[in-house]
């Protein structure tokens, strides 16, 4: 059964506009999907990038077109500029990893539910009750968001440095334990190729 690493950023728009594609995906193949969220801001740091606030005009032009163009194709709302972002990613990051640790929810609806209150119902997702809320939906405790503080703060970190070992550089970023990786929403019908021994 193939692993994959889910590398992503809950402020991240193009991790919201995959969707639940990736679940699909490792649903279809039956592989594992390990959630792994992380600072994004040190990972651009880390890794050559730069915050969006520090780019070009003209890639943010390009990103100001494209991001409706991805939203209409995956018929998703989307607001350009959402009232909350940037926003502290930590706590909702931190939920998450909780979330998996604990299981008994849908995780992936828990990730979905968070870059959505982002970036379509201009929600704050650094608020704990805007946190607690995405928990519950999700058919977990929204105490999560309390208890797991610790703990997601360690793996957080963790999962900063896991990424720039395994080359990653952006959200959403997928590894595969066959040692493909694929960068992008717009790369997961490349990922699901693979998958198939197609790619």
């Amino acid at each position: 059964m193939a692993q994959i690493e889910y590398y992503f950023s809950t402020l991240s728009p193009y991790a919201y506009l995959a969707g639940g594609r990736l679940e699909e995906i490792a649903a279809r193949h039956a592989a594992g999907v390990i959630y792994k969220p992380l600072d994004i801001m040190q990972l651009f740091a880390r890794t050559g990038g730069v915050a969006p606030k520090d780019r070009h005009p003209s890639r943010m032009a390009y990103r100001n077109q494209e991001l409706p163009r991805q939203a209409k194709k995956a018929e998703m709302p989307l607001n350009l500029q959402p009232a909350h972002w940037p926003t502290n990613a930590a706590p909702s990051s931190y939920a998450i990893i909780a979330a998996q640790k604990t299981g008994g929810g849908d995780l992936g609806g828990l990730v979905h539910g968070v870059l959505r209150a982002c970036w379509a119902e201009d929600r704050d997702i650094a608020e704990d009750a805007v946190i607690k809320d995405c928990l519950e939906k999700a058919g977990f405790d929204p105490g999560l968001a309390d208890s797991g503080l610790l703990t997601g703060a360690e793996t957080y970190a963790a999962n900063l440095e896991d990424a720039v070992a395994a080359n990653v550089f952006g959200a959403p970023f997928y590894v595969v334990d066959t040692g493909q990786s694929f960068w992008g929403q717009d790369r997961l019908e490349d990922l699901d190729l693979h998958l198939q021994g197609k790619l």
